[in-house]
């Protein structure tokens, strides 16, 4: 039973985020990146930076996903803040233009 609601909380916090990104992706990122490392080393380094609590506190979190498209996908809780990592090309998203999304840019600039 328990396994069954951590199961079903993770598909609606899937899908929440999923509307908000795509949402955001509709606009120009925040800012965009280049690495030449490769996409999964990138996208597992900026969830481990998301997920450090001594940066973010109770803010952190960082969830890993293949992109729709190829790539890999990082966010946040309820997708506050989301990167696509494909090919090279890191396209960052934020909701708004806060101080945590900063921070994540820059937590997010030491992976490249």
């Amino acid at each position: 039973m328990r396994i069954c609601l951590v199961a079903l909380a993770g598909l609606l916090l899937a899908g929440c985020a999923g509307s908000t990104m795509n949402q955001a992706r509709t606009q120009s990122p925040y800012k965009t990146l280049a690495s030449n490392k490769a996409d999964l080393v990138v996208a597992q380094c900026v969830q481990f930076a998301w997920q450090d609590e001594a940066v973010f506190g109770v803010d952190a979190s960082g969830y890993l996903e293949p992109g729709d498209g190829g790539g890999f996908t990082v966010y946040t809780r309820s997708a506050e803040s989301f990167i696509d990592v494909q090919g090279g090309t890191l396209k960052y998203y934020a909701v708004e233009d806060s101080w945590v999304a900063k921070r994540r840019l820059a937590a997010l600039a030491t992976c490249l």
